[in-house]
């Protein structure tokens, strides 16, 4: 790996120059160009405030309450949304329990959004059976990608810090408090500082080893979890290039937790292909100009990485997989809008199917969405002569996949299918490893890629995946 922390960009041409076009040129990111247009700007720099138009606005069971509360407070109690098609609201995280005032939030949304005539609420009535309610999605970063929300060059703001996933589309997309949102549903508009950007180039080929987990985790190691503190963090090189949308997904969903505002992938012929299916509105994708200015430069060739991890109690705890041999593990975790998508499930069989082996410790399955629910009961594995990933689970001794949800990743109430309850050790797929954060406060989180994650369930200790997949 070499890093390479750039001067900046050879500076922007002189105002008063003009380009080929005979118009003035003024180079901009990625980041800068989406909000100037939903600024109606022409140009914007770093560290301006502007006011800018939100293409879609998110909220979940958590913060949909207190937004839908503080937009009646502020508007008045018979005020209506700005746009009843902008808005989507998920139910995902306190779903499957019996905790009445979780239980109550859900109806307070649904209230809210039969009022407000909300189009995309993606309720559940019946806890018994996900299955039975058509409408209910699960985890809204992956919902809201696989419905269609998730569009190059626009807007997307959403009451949860992970709404950053949605940058590998080439969007803006970031996480606003319920204040904010509560004032983006009565007026379409948030006042937004414009970030500098980093930008990460990956090149190299990608061993079949590791996965984007591995890359961000080393990213967020090597600048910490305050390096991109209101940052925006652009990803570029052949590496990223190859990797799929799911992939990209991970790439950005934990920007966050390096301290960035949002994270974004250059569009191409991967991105479209992905949205082919899923919407019809128009987009206009942008990139970043050839002299755009970037604060920082960060370089890695991919194929010199090894499996990673981060050990507790921060994400940028970083460490090799093959460092933590000796950590004796209670428990793995494979979910979360990071790491419980289709393609995380396929690595994790795939590393069960190497093995041919039964796991060791308890490992706990939480599906994102419905969508990954059935794909991993219905999509063959490949190489597995047409075994689905939940034929091969139960070989490995699993437990049976869960209702879709968030699931343990923020703890929850105390019957949380997969809760930590008590001060174990646990590796998961998911993005953070705070004290407390999948429950117990003493509870010890290594956080992983689902390669990592399998071969650590199938040995009962951190286990680096090489030793099924070579």
């Amino acid at each position: 790996m070499r890093k390479v922390l750039s001067v900046m960009a050879p500076p922007a041409p002189s105002p008063h120059s003009l380009a080929t076009t005979g118009l003035v040129k003024h180079s901009m990111t990625m980041t800068e160009k989406i909000l100037a247009r939903a600024s109606e700007r022409s140009r914007l720099e770093p560290g301006e405030n502007v006011w800018v138009n939100v293409d879609v606005l998110m909220t979940h069971d958590v913060c949909g309450p207190g937004t839908f509360g503080i937009f009646k407070r502020e508007f008045g109690r018979n005020a209506k949304v700005w746009d009843r098609e902008k808005i989507v609201v998920i139910p995902e995280h306190y779903i499957f329990t019996s905790d009445e005032r979780a239980n109550r939030n859900v109806d307070i949304l649904r209230d809210y959004c039969i009022e407000q005539n909300i189009k995309y609420f993606y309720d559940i009535k019946d806890l018994s059976n996900f299955r039975v309610n058509p409408d209910y999605k699960g985890v809204c970063h992956i919902a809201l990608a696989q419905e269609g929300h998730c569009r190059p060059g626009e807007v997307l703001l959403g009451t949860d810090s992970h709404t950053c996933n949605a940058g590998a589309f080439g969007q803006f997309a970031t996480g606003i408090g319920n204040t904010d949102a509560g004032f983006v549903m009565g007026t379409g508009k948030v006042l937004l500082k414009v970030p500098p950007t980093m930008r990460f180039v990956l090149d190299g080929e990608m061993p079949d080893y590791l996965l984007a987990k591995d890359l961000i985790l080393q990213i967020i190691g090597e600048i910490t979890v305050s390096g991109a503190t209101y940052k925006s963090m652009e990803f570029t090189g052949s590496a990223v290039e190859s990797l799929t949308m799911e992939e990209r997904m991970t790439l950005c969903n934990m920007v966050i937790e390096a301290g960035g505002k949002n994270g974004v992938v250059p569009p191409d012929e991967t991105t479209f292909k992905y949205l082919e299916d899923k919407t019809s509105v128009k987009y206009e994708p942008v990139y970043s100009d050839d002299n755009a200015r970037f604060i920082s430069d960060y370089k890695f060739d991919v194929s010199k990485l090894e499996p990673t991890v981060a050990k507790p109690h921060s994400p940028d705890n970083r460490a090799l997989a093959r460092e933590c041999k000796d950590v004796k593990i209670d428990r793995v975790y494979i979910g979360s809008c990071t790491g419980g998508k289709t393609e995380d499930f396929l690595a994790a069989a795939r590393v069960f199917l190497a093995s041919g082996k039964k796991v060791k410790v308890p490992t706990f399955l939480v599906p994102a969405t419905q969508k990954v629910w059935m794909d991993i009961y219905s999509l063959p594995v490949p190489g597995s002569g047409g075994k689905t990933c939940s034929q091969i689970f139960e070989e490995a001794g699993c437990d049976v996949p869960a209702s879709p949800s968030c699931g343990a990743c923020l703890g929850g109430p105390r019957d949380t299918y997969a809760r930590m309850n008590e001060p174990q050790v646990c590796v998961s797929t998911t993005n953070r490893n705070f004290p407390g954060r999948m429950g117990h406060k003493e509870g010890q989180i290594y956080l992983a890629s689902p390669y990592t994650a399998a071969a650590s369930a199938l040995t009962g200790f951190v286990t680096d995946p090489r030793q099924f997949l070579m």
